[in-house]
């Protein structure tokens, strides 16, 4: 789960890190009266989604020469202007693909001077088991460019979770930042603080771009993204409550609450499997055999009759869709079960698309005797293989 930069500072701000002052706003009138309460005479208003490049973004509905997602205001007039300019409009960056997205919020924070940029993030290291840090004296807009061209700039600390946040971890971040004096001692500091936030609040990742030097020589979370386990959102409920949901895919959204692991992809045969490896092989195959996967959907491994027309209604609701492939091996949950979903669900959804269905496992036979006897148009194939080649075939037929 993502979260706004507004709300990752708050949370931030808790664990004692240091964040410019700043207010959310929904509307032009919240954006003038956050204003108000910031000492001025900068301001910054900064489009609130969830997708990195905002500053190099541009709106789709102004032109190429309007100004991008991050503005500095020198006035209230000038806070409320952009304000209005960019509420309700589609901002394109370089996360975001061409679609861009929405914005409906905004965070109005002072202004300041900046001496110099650095880049630090947390995140979870699955291959070594460890929380990785990951520095650099070359923060800002460019990080991308930096981490592309220029990788020896950037410094990977790694940190033991069963041994903490060690002292010398805190020196080795300030290192690779290059600080010395009191910004050696903020950088450790900091390091620290960021390193309890990220444990306590079962992130996947803390990204804190730019992280600045002011003039006056203070380190300062100019920006924060932040992402959490979703598994782990049940000991958070201050965290989850959080959630924008007008940021995610409706269907997303809606395959979240039947417990439905669903992620839409560009491509148009829809794929209902049971287990995530499984499901990741029928995408594979079916790339193999010269087509795209239109999604990423997990049933589980106790997959029921409601799930599964959940699920066919979930892959339908994308327009692009022109088939689809259930690939279901059947262990908790037995084939015949499966198959009597299978054969519930497209007649409840009225299935107007080819069905390819591969099933394998407990009671297979009983599963293929029901597909095959439903009067349904199922096609029904013998293994994976079988399966991607009759659904490529039945989708480019019906073109």
């Amino acid at each position: 789960m993502n979260i706004h930069e507004y709300q990752a500072k708050e949370l931030l701000a808790k664990y004692g890190v240091a964040v410019p002052t700043g207010y959310p706003a929904m509307n032009a009138e919240e954006a003038v009266a956050a204003a108000k309460k910031l000492p001025g005479p900068l301001y910054v208003v900064k489009a609130q989604i969830h997708a990195g490049g905002r500053g190099k973004g541009k709106f789709k509905e102004l032109g190429a020469d309007a100004k991008g997602g991050v503005r500095l205001a020198k006035s209230i007039d000038e806070v409320e202007a952009n304000a209005r300019e960019m509420l309700g409009n589609t901002l394109v960056t370089i996360q975001t693909g061409e679609a861009g997205k929405q914005v409906n919020r905004l965070y109005v924070t002072d202004g300041v001077d900046i001496a110099k940029e650095y880049y630090l993030a947390l995140l979870v290291d699955r291959a070594s088991g460890r929380v990785a840090m990951v520095v650099s004296t070359e923060g800002g807009m460019d990080i991308e460019e930096v981490a592309h061209n220029t990788p020896e700039k950037i410094a990977t600390i790694t940190v033991d979770p069963a041994q903490g946040f060690m002292p010398h971890h805190g020196r080795a971040v300030a290192y690779a930042l290059k600080l010395e004096g009191d910004l050696n001692k903020a950088a450790q500091k900091l390091s620290r603080q960021l390193f309890e936030a990220f444990m306590a609040l079962d992130c996947e990742m803390l990204e804190i771009n730019p992280l600045v030097e002011t003039t006056d020589g203070k380190l300062l979370v100019l920006d924060a993204k932040m992402s959490f386990d979703s598994n782990a959102l049940f000991r958070h409920p201050d965290v989850a409550a959080l959630r924008d949901e007008t940021e995610e895919d409706p269907a997303e959204v809606e395959a979240s609450k039947s417990d439905l692991a669903y992620i839409k992809l560009d491509g148009d045969i829809g794929c209902m499997v049971n287990g995530a490896g499984l499901a990741m092989a029928t995408m594979d195959i079916i790339k193999l055999n010269g087509a795209f996967p239109a999604n990423f959907l997990d049933v589980g491994g106790g997959a029921s009759k409601e799930k599964v027309t959940a699920a066919f209604k979930i892959i339908l609701s994308d327009p692009a869709v022109k088939g689809i492939l259930v690939n279901i091996f059947g262990g908790i949950m037995k084939c015949d079960i499966i198959a009597d979903g299978i054969v519930a669900a497209a007649k409840d959804v009225n299935l107007s698309v080819p069905l390819v269905v591969r099933l394998e496992g407990t009671n297979v036979q009983q599963g293929k005797d029901i597909l095959a006897n439903s009067g349904l148009p199922i096609v029904s194939a013998n293994d994976l293989g079988d399966a991607a080649r009759k659904i490529v075939a039945e989708v480019k037929k019906a073109a």
